[in-house]
């Protein structure tokens, strides 16, 4: 006699987990949850509203979206452990196929989002990337990232986006089964982890597609921001410690017996222009403090001991880095004067 399904085996596979890391977003939630509202796929999806110990009413709203839509929302309420853990709290909950993360400041195109669930049904990729908007906070201009020059709708071996090729989180669909089972984890009470949520699933990634529709909506220009120059600043050693354990990462995948050379490669391109932004911050300082100047050369010498190929590559994106270095940066002062007037940035000291 064929068993009696429960309620649990009647329910509809979930294709996609969103993962929303929330931290006193109550000003945002709301609109950030109303754009997974896309009736006809919704029982495909699964939402879970990661409260990060927040303050305000940000568990209270997405409550309110659990009890309308129970088999879709689900509210985890965490203590505060920053972006990273919620993330890995949201790997660990996820149900669904595929995952992607929503922050609870931004939102999706609900067109676009109900596009996705339809093509992911037939999907098997690992590795999924979409289109995406910028939205500025104060105009509400929009600015399209698309991905020219790569193959739509098809599915390529990963090391067909070697390269040039930058996905974004913003754009990134990732199968839940490839975070899962190589227990990717990112770094906690810590800033900038993005990049290692983009890069630690790298080594295990075999093929990849390209959708070209438009689903995120990323919320740019708020001056709080921790990708504001003064975000950076003042959560400056966050940047400095995920560049560093990213390194670690890729050199301990180089002594695996199937490195794949090309993938150590993608990988190191990305963290020298992170190096690179690093410098930028470095110098944004005022001139006279002498301890920034310090941990910059501590920070240079460690990514030279760490990567060489991050070292020099970092290295060819900056004349001023290259100069620093040939002089021991016995000459910082005027060497990062001459290039903030190159850049039309010199400023009064103060």
């Amino acid at each position: 006699m064929e068993r009696k399904k429960s309620r649990k085996d009647r329910t509809v596979e979930k294709i996609l987990t969103i993962t929303v890391p929330a931290y006193n977003v109550e000003k945002f939630l709301e609109k950030t949850l109303d754009s997974f509202l896309a009736e006809d796929v919704l029982g495909e999806l699964e939402v879970l509203v990661v409260d990060d110990g927040s303050k305000d009413q940000t568990a209270q709203i997405g409550k309110r979206y659990e009890e309308r839509y129970p088999d879709s929302f689900r509210v985890v309420s965490k203590e505060n452990g920053g972006h990273g853990s919620t993330i890995n709290r949201g790997i660990q909950e996820a149900r669904g196929k595929y995952f992607k993360v929503v922050d609870g400041d931004d939102w999706v195109d609900t067109d676009g989002l109900r596009e996705l669930i339809r093509r992911l049904r037939t999907c098997d990729a690992d590795y999924v990337f979409t289109n995406y908007h910028e939205v500025n906070d104060g105009t509400g201009a929009l600015r399209a990232v698309t991905f020219p020059g790569i193959r739509t709708e098809e599915v390529l071996p990963f090391s067909a986006l070697a390269g040039e090729t930058r996905i974004s989180m913003h754009a990134l669909v990732l199968k839940t089964s490839i975070l899962k089972e190589n227990r990717i984890r990112l770094d906690e009470h810590c800033f900038y982890v993005d990049v290692e949520y983009i890069l630690y699933p790298v080594p295990y990634l075999k093929t990849a597609v390209y959708f070209d529709i438009f689903v995120y909506m990323y919320r740019l220009a708020q001056a709080t921001q921790s990708v504001s120059m003064a975000g950076y600043r003042k959560h400056i050693q966050n940047h400095i410690d995920v560049i560093l354990h990213v390194l670690d990462y890729i050199n301990e995948y180089k002594k695996q017996p199937d490195c794949d050379e090309m993938k150590v490669e993608y990988m190191s391109h990305r963290i020298a222009e992170m190096t690179h932004n690093q410098v930028d911050i470095f110098t944004s300082f005022p001139l006279s403090d002498r301890s920034i100047r310090r941990r910059f050369k501590e920070f240079d010498a460690a990514v030279r001991e760490k990567s060489r190929f991050v070292y020099e590559r970092s290295g060819e994106y900056s004349g001023m880095l290259r100069l620093l270095r040939k002089t021991g940066f016995r000459f910082y002062v005027p060497i990062v004067k001459l290039s903030r007037a190159r850049n039309g940035a010199l400023k009064t000291e103060e």
